[in-house]
């Protein structure tokens, strides 16, 4: 291989070097490129029995994780920690309809996968895999009805924020439509920051 001082560098063996660069693969961007992230918006504003719901719509974000990922509880720990999002547990979701009152909810599939109920006793039902995030609005209610063995969920909230409980008892609704008029929209989105997710749904409602 022949070596080229600098004096002896030209304009010409710069150039082959920038095509010859070009044509190698980007490893480190690639690893760290964004799944192609798919928002599904499910608006529950009317209230059922004691949940009061809320006019933001319920967000989940299908496979947000990129395929070939390790270690899921990993990877939603460190992107929701990075977006303002900390993680405070980990389990599966309760088997009885509840809420929360004064923050909204982050839910991420680290395994399994379940089938939840959203927005009370009478609201739809969704699937829930493994890679996938749920973002809940401050009153909207949500209940675990089927899970594979293996199936968890972490738990995430807004900086410096901790979830209250409420159930599904409507003497409870005056006080908890209180709380839920207080609680702000947060300044980042848990999974794509800045930018897109509930910073341009959330704004359309």
């Amino acid at each position: 291989m022949k070596i080229l001082s600098p004096r002896q560098f030209s304009r010409r063996d710069f150039c082959q070097l920038l095509l010859v660069a070009s044509a190698l693969p980007l490893t480190g961007y690639a690893q760290d490129r964004r799944p192609n992230i798919n928002i599904r918006s499910l608006l529950l504003n009317k209230t059922v029995n004691g949940v009061p719901n809320d006019r933001l719509p319920l967000l989940i974000y299908q496979q947000a994780v990129p395929k070939g990922t390790n270690n899921t509880d990993a990877y939603l720990t460190d992107l929701f920690s990075r977006n303002g999002w900390p993680v405070q547990w980990r389990y599966q979701i309760f088997t009885f309809t509840h809420y929360h009152s004064n923050t909204h909810e982050l839910l991420g599939v680290s395994s399994g996968n379940a089938t939840v109920q959203l927005g009370g006793e009478t609201g739809p039902t969704a699937t829930l895999q493994k890679g996938d995030v749920i973002l809940i609005p401050a009153g909207v209610g949500h209940k675990q009805l089927s899970a594979s063995a293996d199936f968890e969920v972490l738990g995430a909230y807004p900086q410096g924020l901790s979830p209250d409980l409420y159930h599904d008892d409507i003497h409870k609704l005056p006080e908890a439509r209180r709380n839920i008029s207080q609680v702000a929209i947060p300044v980042t989105d848990p999974v794509t920051g800045s930018q897109g997710g509930f910073k341009q749904l959330w704004q359309q409602t």
